[in-house]
């Protein structure tokens, strides 16, 4: 049974201590109020999060899988009747849940809505995003070619997502004075 593979709750107990150990720092102090004021007031907080997610289970999962590949530890690849289960079904199925969550408008921060499960659906999100791009060359070519030359598409879906949530923390007061130009520009050419 796949739950008893005591390999099974590793990655998701690791990234999930890593983003509560986190979530703590946030929590207090100065920390807290810094991040209130530059995150939360800005309305960068969602993609922060998502980040934070997105890079913590990144990291775990490399390290997992690459302590597989060598034979290090307790870790093994996860099969359930001879079928290796890869680590971009779990991210899959973060991705639609939290999908289905924000459909339901459920952590989407309006008013109504939990602060605390739009928390965690966002870095749900981030964590989904990476379990799944970690293995983009698996869905490209469609083949395991995780360690194979083809395998470095998964590490460079993994940068560009990485920049693109990237540029959406730290780009947007830029492109917000971008569009703004623009708008004036064109107001001002219509009179």
């Amino acid at each position: 049974m796949l739950w008893s593979h005591r390999v099974f709750w590793i990655t998701p107990v690791a990234i999930g201590l890593l983003l509560w150990l986190f979530w703590g720092l946030l929590s207090h102090g100065l920390i807290h109020r810094v991040y209130r004021r530059r995150l939360v007031e800005t309305g960068r907080e969602r993609l922060f999060l998502a980040s934070i997610g997105f890079f913590t289970a990144a990291l775990v999962v490399r390290a997992i899988t690459f302590a597989i590949h060598n034979n290090i530890g307790p870790f093994h690849n996860i099969s359930v009747g001879g079928r290796h289960i890869h680590h971009l079904v779990w991210g899959i199925l973060l991705l639609l849940v939290t999908g289905f969550a924000w459909l339901m408008r459920i952590g989407t921060g309006e008013s109504g809505s939990s602060v605390l499960a739009a928390r965690l659906v966002c870095m749900l999100y981030g964590v989904g995003a990476a379990l799944t791009l970690d293995e983009f060359a698996l869905w490209l070519n469609l083949q395991d070619v995780y360690w194979e030359r083809q395998g470095r598409e998964s590490i460079d879906a993994l940068a560009l997502f990485a920049g693109l949530l990237l540029l959406g923390i730290f780009g947007h007061p830029l492109f917000r004075g971008v569009a703004h130009e623009i708008a004036q520009m064109l107001s001002s050419r219509s009179r």
